[in-house]
């Protein structure tokens, strides 16, 4: 039996900053989006249109507070060939919250407070 990963859930407060953000800062584009026919959730799947791993946004009509990211010990790393840029695009953006120069990787905040590592194709 093998399994292999399909996609990561995040849930979001605001779906359309979200969306912005994700597109914006790491260039995911909106795959599939399922809505509750009474309104109570949204779900849009991102892609990054190279691979099949996807990250699902999660909006929830009845969540009215930030989400609770514990001790922010969890993240999810994305490569990419052109660290410099992307470096210089997120110093831009404002959302690096931490770096790590010795082991030439950084992390950014989504609109949600959820860190995203950035490192280099090796």
């Amino acid at each position: 039996m093998k399994f292999t990963i399909d996609h990561f859930n995040i849930n979001v407060l605001n779906l359309e900053k979200s969306l912005t953000f994700y597109n914006k800062a790491l260039g995911l584009k909106e795959i599939r989006r399922t809505e509750a026919k009474d309104n109570s959730y949204i779900i849009v799947f991102l892609g990054d249109g190279s691979t099949q791993n996807k990250i699902e946004l999660t909006w929830l009509k009845a969540m009215d507070r930030p989400y609770d990211l514990g001790d922010e010990e969890f993240h999810i790393a994305f490569k990419t060939s052109d660290f410099d840029a992307a470096y210089n695009l997120h110093k831009e953006m404002d959302c690096i919250c931490y770096e790590n120069k010795d082991m030439g990787i950084y992390f950014i905040n989504d609109p949600d407070g959820y860190w995203l590592e950035i490192v280099p194709v090796r």
